[in-house]
């Protein structure tokens, strides 16, 4: 079981996901900025922490486990948020990421030309920023935090049981 000071990093992690992700659909459907197809991806390890918190508090065992699997799910979102602050600096070139829609093997002539019809937003491109700062980079300083602090609960829980 965890102490009280775990508990409480969890769930400020909980909320702040989940404050994370309504964020990210309110800038998106209520001011109207579109995202790119990596900062969609930014966005699956805050719901996956929702899930594998939840499952913390609901399911109590295993729980060395459930805070391993939220150290990868963070440590996936450093990488992936790392990755997109370098193509939006111009270190790395786009890949092929950035620019698909959808993924279905076999894609017609119609469902390409309506592709090369939309307006395909660039992973280079910022089109939202909070005090100067990209989405992208504020999600790398937070997924570092929270790994940080996911590193010292998961090295206390033998301490704390």
């Amino acid at each position: 079981m965890f102490n009280l000071k775990a508990e409480l990093y969890l769930k400020i992690i909980f909320l702040f996901s989940f404050i994370a992700l309504i964020s990210a659909f309110f800038i998106e459907y209520v001011l109207g900025h579109q995202p790119c197809n990596l900062c969609l991806i930014e966005r699956i390890p805050y719901g996956l922490s929702i899930i594998i918190i939840m499952s913390i508090f609901l399911i109590k065992k295993n729980q060395k486990f459930f805070v391993l699997l939220l150290i990868l799910t963070f440590a996936f979102s450093f990488a992936i948020s790392f990755y997109h602050f370098g193509i939006e600096q111009g270190f790395f070139q786009e890949s092929s990421v950035c620019g698909i829609k959808t993924m279905k093997e076999s894609i017609t002539k119609e469902d390409l030309l309506k592709q090369l019809s939309e307006k395909t937003i660039s992973c280079r491109d910022v089109t939202f920023r909070i005090f100067g700062l990209s989405l992208t980079s504020i999600n790398i300083v937070i997924s570092l935090f929270f790994i940080t602090t996911l590193l010292k609960i998961f090295n206390n829980y033998e301490k704390n049981k």
